[in-house]
């Protein structure tokens, strides 16, 4: 499972957003049924304006589990002060069904970079029991660290990031 984290660890995603973990069920994420994402791959903003998929494969129905993602790099990666942009939060989710079976806790935000590559990333936590959660009070300055830990939520079971950046008008064609 060491192999698992390597991309999420070159990615600065394990450091920067999360703390290591033993990644124990499988997620997958796909926009649009047949994109699914794969750790540091590409998605253009456009193709990611709604909502995607994402199932749990792993655990059981007595298992419930909380989505978060979030954009640690805005205003940019050069200079992420407002990190981490919190795009969406789903909480008690079924094991082996997928998100839209959860309650939907923050809306999803579709990822709208203005200035370099940002990563956007997707973590599982498995939860304890059924969960009543705060939202938060802003989506800016988000921390997946201290979510977790308020919600006792402890480390993930899995994560996935993929990369977006400004599409520009030639791009769009």
């Amino acid at each position: 499972m060491a192999r698992a984290l390597e991309p999420l660890i070159v990615g600065r995603v394990i450091g920067e957003v999360l703390d290591s973990f033993n990644p124990s069920v499988k997620m997958v994420v796909a926009y649009n049924f047949n994109k699914v994402v794969c750790n540091g791959h590409e998605f253009y903003p456009s193709a990611v304006t709604s909502k995607p998929r994402v199932e749990v494969q792993g655990g059981d129905m007595r298992s419930f589990f909380t989505l978060v993602m979030t954009d640690p790099d805005v205003p940019g990666p050069s200079d992420p002060y407002l990190r981490e942009h919190l795009h969406w939060i789903v909480t008690d989710i079924p094991g082996t069904t997928d998100a839209s079976f959860g309650r939907e806790v923050v809306i999803y935000e579709s990822p709208r970079p203005s200035v370099g590559i940002h990563r956007f990333v997707f973590v599982l936590f498995k939860q304890k029991r059924r969960e009543v959660v705060t939202p938060p009070a802003s989506r800016d300055n988000f921390s997946t660290r201290r979510f977790a830990e308020e919600n006792d939520l402890g480390l993930p079971v899995a994560a996935v990031y993929f990369n977006a950046q400004r599409e520009t008008a030639a791009r769009r064609r």
